[in-house]
């Protein structure tokens, strides 16, 4: 993993489906684990001791960033308490900064606990959201990024957070 965090990088791998099995050598075979340790590439815009956040990369619009724990969990309730303020002013952070980033008007901030978790790695979804911008209910379209669009909005968030800073 890069130490610059202003230098865009993709992933390379389909998240959907993986992440909930073991690795060859006994450990996690988790997607999110390997983008943690550097194995596998994203679009990263934040990283601190605490957690990584980097953009889904099938998005529900363009800046939907995941922000996931540095530490293998799976779900909410495997944090520590002592875990669960410090990782989730991270996820405050992000959500503060995605609609400045990215001019949208609020954000969806949403955790899948088992049902409906595509990576069996604690991970939260920001999404920007502007009236008018056709989400209805929980049943959403995903797209992809456009050649650049990713490492556009990464930029921009990444600037922002950087202003901004931890709370």
């Amino acid at each position: 993993m890069p130490s610059d965090l202003g230098v865009s990088v993709r992933c390379a791998a389909t998240v959907t489906g993986m992440g909930d099995g073991v690795g060859a050598d006994g450990g996690h075979d988790c997607v999110f684990c390997d983008i943690v340790d550097g194995r596998r590439e994203a679009e990263i815009v934040f990283r601190d001791e605490v957690a990584i956040a980097f953009l889904d990369h099938s998005p529900l619009f363009v800046g939907h960033t995941l922000v996931v724990p540095l530490r293998h969990v799976v779900t909410l309730p495997d944090l520590t308490p002592a875990e669960v303020g410090p990782y989730f002013e991270r996820v405050r952070l992000i959500a503060t900064a995605v609609p400045i980033a990215l001019d949208a008007q609020g954000t969806f901030v949403a955790e899948n606990n088992v049902v409906s978790q595509s990576v069996a790695h604690l991970h939260v979804h920001v999404v920007p959201r502007t009236k008018g911008d056709g989400l209805r209910g929980f049943f959403w379209p995903r797209h992809r990024y456009a050649p650049g669009e990713a490492a556009s909005a990464g930029a921009r968030l990444r600037r922002v957070i950087a202003d901004i800073g931890p709370a």
